[in-house]
């Protein structure tokens, strides 16, 4: 019998070293990766449009608040804007949260100390308490600070691409934003095509705020735009910009990226 002792003892400790990887595993969903989560200003904050360019567009739909800012691992100096996420966190990282899922745009940077976690998310107030169990956001508010679980997913906003022409615009220069968009979210170029003259490269101005310079006397109205996602998908807004534009206003196109990664 003593001789089997040493066995046994192995055989013991084998088995709760597989128990404790089994648990381990388990706390961390598959698929998704780890990150740090707070939260802005207070509990019905909408967030910020800010870096991205889309402003206080954030607060109503297609966004509804379901925002975020990110450190430099997910703002990706600006390239990162309107990617989307899938947030959540578990009863293991605080006793408060629900562990079920929300998805988050990525409108704004979280600068400084974010940077200081690997991937730091700034979700808006309203967003930051869907992530806990009914009844019990003030909790989670309270703590501020909690561990989260992402991964990314295709955006879906049910809607086709909005343009707002930036408020600096004007005869000799024009800016837009792209808002709503699908799949990727994230943009890659941008290209603007007037009624007389071949697509020309916009410049990235802020996030998702593209521009270029314009030719008033030979580069007229309607302008059509093409956008390139991340993964180097296009689609094409025909004619979307029209004559007698104005700057701030919204113009939705009939084009969308497949909804999809």
């Amino acid at each position: 019998m003593a001789a089997n002792f040493p066995q046994c003892l192995f055989l013991l400790i084998f088995v709760a070293f597989c128990s404790y990887l089994v648990r381990f595993s388990s706390c961390q969903p598959s698929g998704y990766s780890q990150a740090v989560a707070t939260f802005y200003e207070n509990p019905t904050s909408p967030g910020s449009g800010g870096a991205c360019g889309l402003e206080n567009d954030v607060a109503s739909a297609p966004y509804n608040a379901m925002i975020t800012a990110g450190n430099q691992a997910l703002f990706k100096q600006s390239s990162g804007c309107g990617a989307c996420y899938q947030v959540l966190c578990t009863q293991d990282q605080n006793p408060h949260c629900s562990g079920n899922p929300i998805i988050v745009t990525l409108t704004d940077e979280c600068p400084g100390a974010c940077n200081n976690d690997p991937v730091h998310f700034d979700i808006s107030g309203i967003a930051f308490g869907k992530l806990a169990k009914a009844g019990e956001a003030s909790q989670l508010y309270n703590a501020g600070r909690i561990s989260i679980f992402y991964q990314r997913v295709a955006c879906n906003y049910n809607t086709n691409i909005l343009f707002k022409v930036d408020k600096g615009s004007n005869p000799n220069f024009f800016a837009v934003t792209s808002e709503a968009v699908d799949g990727d979210g994230d943009l890659s170029l941008v290209e603007i095509q007037t009624s007389n003259s071949s697509w020309v490269p916009m410049q990235r101005m802020i996030g998702a705020t593209w521009s270029v310079g314009i030719q008033p006397d030979t580069q007229k109205p309607p302008f059509s735009l093409r956008l390139t996602s991340e993964t180097k998908q296009s689609v094409t807004a025909p004619n979307v910009i029209p004559d007698g534009w104005q700057p701030r206003s919204i113009y939705k196109s009939n084009v969308n990226f497949p909804n999809n990664l």
